[in-house]
């Protein structure tokens, strides 16, 4: 699919070059000749040309559209829509017909999004490599034997595929940035709070997040605006001259020489276009893994407490393990978990956004992961490698800011991206500067050399 940012798929539209239904069409034959369903879990392809026919039809009799009018989209196949299948990356069993209409699927089709699919995910949205006991893992586009991160796996392969635009997804402790990077694209978790989360599968409450991954940054700001209920601007303005924070404590280390190269690269960009760089000490950040995943985990147990006594052996064996083991979590140490971050949150806004308007940090330590090394890790092999995935993304879960994970570098063996973060509100701050790094950085054909 040609074209295949919003802004370029709108062009075609508007110029009469294509309609919506002639989209979805092209979409269609691409999908069938693959072979294979990956990274959908589902094809909804009679909804899908409604809504592309009405869509057509509004343009052609010169009616007002939204601002997404016929660009065809999946999601992550967590959230309801009125009498369709929701799966939730589990196993059969676990489907249900929605009864309600999640809201950010109602905004989107309020704009005039064409929805003709969902994607497949880790299962119940836990686990962060993409791999699912019960469907198996899709194949990440962007690193050969790579895994595609999960949970929004199918999300991000979807996108990196060049087969939509934007997709949505969640994000609990990574799962929008970890696939974004894995995958080579932009994704971009709101702050908590910012978008609904009426309709969408839970799994940490007080963690859990929805955004979309996309081809560019400005794809996943207009579709961060739609579903924010119009509180973040769809259209980039220049970023005013600001302080960039970069790590100088140990937060970083373990980072490869790759990453490295590019976080000094980004830097030299930034001073640049006349920022103000700042280096701060957030070692801290380390500290915040553990609080961060007995909340969730404990949440999650919560959540899924009924279904895990009455049926546990429809549960993959590494969900099942995680979620019997914090249903031993006391609530003494969740509560503690809760203070800590509450230490934290306070801690960040005095230290880190009193002195810095930004952060830049690394999404990854490198690269991808093979799959290879995944399917032959066991216990705490697996359990580091989970950790190691999540490592740079967990501080903004925890703390409930605004991230954007952005590739900024393509190596042989596949991209690098950064996470940008910022203080609550900064959502747009934060999309502004990507963008200025998005157009000033190495095209997808350059390889980042070692560095010397």
């Amino acid at each position: 699919m040609s074209g295949v940012t919003i802004a370029g798929l709108l062009s075609r539209l508007e110029s009469g070059e294509t309609t919506a239904t002639a989209l979805l069409t092209e979409l269609q034959s691409r999908i069938t000749t693959r072979g294979t369903l990956s990274p959908f879990q589902r094809l909804e392809w009679e909804r899908a040309y409604e809504q592309a026919v009405l869509s057509d039809r509004a343009r052609r009799e010169g009616k007002p559209l939204g601002p997404l009018a016929g660009v065809p989209m999946a999601h992550k196949d967590m959230f309801d829509r009125k009498g369709s299948t929701v799966g939730f990356g589990g196993h059969p069993s676990a489907r249900k017909t929605a009864t309600g209409t999640a809201t950010v699927l109602e905004r989107l089709d309020a704009a005039g999004a064409v929805d003709f699919g969902r994607l497949q995910m880790s299962e119940f949205a836990m686990g962060p490599t993409g791999q699912n006991h019960h469907h198996g893992m899709p194949e990440n586009p962007a690193v050969p034997g790579g895994v595609p991160g999960g949970s929004s796996s199918g999300s991000g392969v979807a996108v990196g595929m060049r087969l939509v635009p934007a997709a949505l997804g969640s994000d609990t402790g990574g799962s929008i940035r970890v696939p974004a990077a894995c995958n080579g694209v932009v994704g971009f978790k709101p702050g908590l709070g910012l978008v609904p989360l009426t309709g969408a599968m839970p799994l940490s409450w007080t963690q859990d997040t929805v955004g979309p991954l996309a081809a560019s940054v400005d794809c996943a700001r207009r579709v961060l605006s739609v579903i924010s209920g119009g509180r973040t601007r769809a259209q980039a303005e220049p970023p005013r001259k600001l302080r960039i924070a970069f790590d100088r404590g140990g937060f970083v280390e373990g980072i490869s020489d790759r990453m490295r190269t590019a976080l000094a690269e980004t830097r030299g960009a930034l001073a640049g276009q006349g920022h103000d760089l700042v280096s701060l000490d957030m070692g801290y950040f380390s500290d915040l893994t553990e609080p961060a995943n007995v909340i969730a985990i404990a949440e999650a147990a919560t959540v899924h407490a009924d279904r895990l006594r009455d049926c546990p052996e429809t549960y993959g064996t590494q969900v099942r393990a995680r979620l019997a083991q914090a249903a031993g979590i006391s609530a003494q140490a969740y509560l503690r978990a809760r203070q800590i971050r509450e230490i934290a949150m306070a801690r960040t806004a005095e230290e880190i956004f009193g002195a810095a308007d930004l952060v830049i940090l690394p999404g990854l330590a490198d690269v991808a992961p093979q799959a290879e090394v995944l399917v032959h890790a066991e216990g705490t092999e697996i359990a580091r490698m989970i950790s190691g995935m999540t490592g740079f993304t967990r501080p903004g879960s925890i703390l409930g800011l605004p991230v954007l994970s952005l590739p900024v570098a393509w190596t042989s063996d596949g991209p690098l991206s950064l996470q940008i973060m910022g203080p609550r509100g900064s959502e747009d701050l934060i999309a502004d500067l990507a963008q200025t790094l998005e157009i000033s950085r190495q095209p997808v054909e350059a390889a980042l050399a070692e560095p010397a």
